[in-house]
């Protein structure tokens, strides 16, 4: 095992600590701005990305570590099988300001899975831990003063980066950075003692446990008995675990963090069309449309080739709980440009 200094900021978080989960195709730079100016969650995570895409100058994905001007810390999740990737990708990860790199090992999508990535490593242990190993030799290698130029990345990967620093003048704090492993209870059914143990051998800083297993996928509840196990094991280690699934209040996330005595948990589905949920806030319907008009602009000035098309769900969150608003509903879903989002808002 590798020592490090170990100085990471989730051991200065003001507790309870709840933040946003990691989920593809909803925690883009624009969602998490959107839900940190309207409820401070503890921590957020990014969407992920394959390593193996970065490690062969997949220059596109990096719009997923983009970040704004926040306190709230920011933690850039990965995913893949080739160790050397893994090695490479944290230089981005760790040069482009971020305060984590978190590892997925849950994902239950069929081609990520089929290729030996995300919830797969929990069939294969020993592939996981070298992950964790790599991840961390890559860290002592960076806190010692390597740098992304000296990795084996394309040199569009580290122009991009380069530049990326230059234009949004990137403070980094190598000390604190942390390693993480976002993850499942087990395969085909709960292996939680085994699996958790064996990650935990290799001393990541958290373990974000979501309660469920690959075949289950997000179907049934969440077991948090289970992760109230995973909880017990890493009390007797410097390994802090978080719970996520079935969230949908603050209350009951400060009530399962006292009950089944994790540090912290991690929300995503609750917050969708709700980024005040982090708060003691009830918006108004009023409300609501305002922010979704600010959440699609600012998608827009983020990612200004794609259009207004991969926010129709987000559309369709904002509106849930108002049946009497289904034609807005069916507008909004059609409408392809902000200058139409922003008629439809303001006729409400």
């Amino acid at each position: 095992m590798i020592s490090l200094s170990r100085q990471p900021f989730l051991f200065n978080l003001t507790k309870p600590m709840v933040g946003l989960a990691p989920i593809d195709g909803v925690t883009d730079t624009a969602y998490r701005q959107i839900v940190d100016k309207y409820s401070k969650p503890s921590i957020m995570f990014t969407e992920f990305i394959p390593v193996e895409g970065i490690f062969r100058g997949a220059v596109k994905l990096l719009h997923a570590f983009h970040s704004h001007k926040t306190n709230v810390p920011v933690i850039g999740q990965v995913f893949g099988v080739e160790l050397n990737s893994f090695y490479n990708a944290f230089f981005v990860v760790a040069e482009m300001g971020l305060q984590g790199i978190d590892i997925n090992m849950g994902c239950p999508d069929r081609s990520i899975i089929k290729r030996g990535g995300g919830a797969a490593l929990i069939q294969n242990s020993i592939h996981a831990q070298n992950i964790i190993k790599v991840i961390k030799n890559a860290k002592k290698d960076w806190i010692e003063g390597k740098t992304i130029k000296e990795t084996q990345l394309t040199s569009d990967i580290k122009q991009y980066v380069s530049d990326y620093q230059k234009n949004h003048k990137i403070n980094i704090q190598k000390k604190s950075f942390t390693i993480s492993v976002k993850t499942r209870l087990g395969y085909l059914v709960p292996e939680t003692n085994n699996w958790i143990s064996q990650l935990l051998e290799e001393e990541p800083d958290l373990i974000t446990l979501h309660g469920r297993t690959l075949k289950q996928m997000y179907t049934g509840k969440a077991d948090w008995e289970e992760i109230e196990q995973a909880a017990h094991l890493c009390k007797k280690t410097n390994t802090l675990i978080f719970g996520n699934g079935d969230i949908d209040s603050m209350q009951q996330a400060k009530e399962h963090i006292d009950t089944y005595k994790v540090d912290g948990v991690l929300v995503g589905r609750a917050v969708f069309g709700n980024p005040w949920f982090f708060s003691d806030h009830n918006p108004t319907l009023k409300e609501k449309f305002t922010v979704m008009l600010e959440h699609a602009q600012l998608f827009v000035k983020y990612r200004q080739n794609l259009g207004i098309a991969p926010l129709r769900k987000h559309f369709c969150w904002y509106c849930n709980g108002f049946p009497e608003y289904r034609k807005v509903r069916e507008k909004l879903m059609k409408a392809n440009t902000i200058h139409e989002v922003k008629n439809i808002v303001e006729a409400i």
